[in-house]
């Protein structure tokens, strides 16, 4: 691969990242590598990530690279998480100091399907607090003077920076299509379905 595409391989979008990795085109490593020297670069001002485990990261895509798992559909594909969603190897502190440090015994039902289809994830993005009203720290990525919208404003702020191809975020009132729009990033909330 030239130096060029390595590059901007935080830019590539999640279906091109898994259909190179999955086909041996690049390993889920450079993908990773790529995404967290990104957010070095660009996390002072952008203030997305509450939490960030570049260790744990990299060390799940070489595993993936090995063969460890199956070449799922997010093979290799790095992603963030809202920090009001549980996951059992990194802190959930729900946007709040009364819970700093707390650990889940488990991941939330979204997150063990994003590892389970091969994601690979690099941290707790910022909400606010219990995804309510109490603003975090993140910056609009494009513009630090103006808000990164609401609950879910790390996840989309790592998107629209290009820190991560994906990030799960939360919806009770706009907290997810709102922060989307205001980063330039497309957001969604499926619809429930009654059966």
């Amino acid at each position: 691969m030239d130096t060029a595409i390595r590059q901007n391989l935080n830019e590539w979008t999640a279906s091109r990242i898994a259909t190179a990795t999955r086909a041996g085109n690049l390993t889920c490593e450079a993908v990773t590598r790529a995404c967290l020297e990104h957010i070095a670069a660009r996390e002072p001002a952008v203030e997305a990530w509450q939490h960030l485990d570049a260790e744990a990261a990299l060390a799940h895509a070489r595993a993936l690279d090995r063969g460890a798992a199956t070449r799922g559909p997010l093979f290799g594909v790095p992603f963030g998480v809202k920090d009001i969603i549980d996951t059992h190897d990194m802190p959930t502190e729900y946007g709040s100091p009364i819970h700093r440090g707390h650990r889940p015994g488990r991941d939330a039902a979204c997150v063990a399907l994003m590892r389970k289809a091969g994601g690979v994830l690099l941290g707790k993005t910022v909400t606010t607090e219990f995804a309510n009203l109490h603003p975090g720290k993140t910056h609009n990525p494009h513009d630090p003077a103006r808000t990164p919208g609401g609950s879910s404003s790390g996840s989309a702020a790592a998107v629209g920076d290009r820190m991560v191809p994906l990030a799960l975020g939360t919806q009770t009132t706009a907290s997810t299509i709102r922060p989307a729009s205001f980063c330039g990033i497309v957001g969604y909330r499926p619809t429930w379905v009654a059966m």
